[in-house]
């Protein structure tokens, strides 16, 4: 492919967003959630920081040479929570997430 086949590509790719995602965020706006599923999303987002902190490669450079440490961890989720070894209730979404992110879906 030629360097203008994969910016066409990115192009359309970024037009087509709205398209796509408006729909989900009309559908779901005005759903309720409750203080277990709020805390559930942000023992994920403790997962988050966990994996940037330890594993992303654009993070550690930024902090082993020195980075301004602000701008570096300005990116993380303002509110996360780290609950030791959580383990989500048997049968529950959480835990259905949990066993689909252990086990992917190879879909090709």
């Amino acid at each position: 492919m030629k360097m203008e086949d994969w910016y066409n590509f990115v192009t359309e790719i970024g037009n087509s967003f709205l398209n796509a995602y408006l729909p989900i965020v009309e559908k779901r706006k005005d759903l309720s959630y409750t203080e277990a599923q709020k805390n559930w999303q942000e023992i994920r987002r403790g997962r988050y920081v966990e994996f940037n902190l330890v594993h992303d490669k654009g993070t550690l450079f930024g902090l082993k040479t020195n980075g301004r440490i602000e701008s570096i961890l300005m990116s993380l989720p303002p509110h996360v929570q780290w609950v030791y070894n959580h383990r989500p209730e048997k049968g529950s979404a959480e835990e259905k997430l949990i066993q689909t992110l252990k086990n992917p879906i190879d879909w090709l």
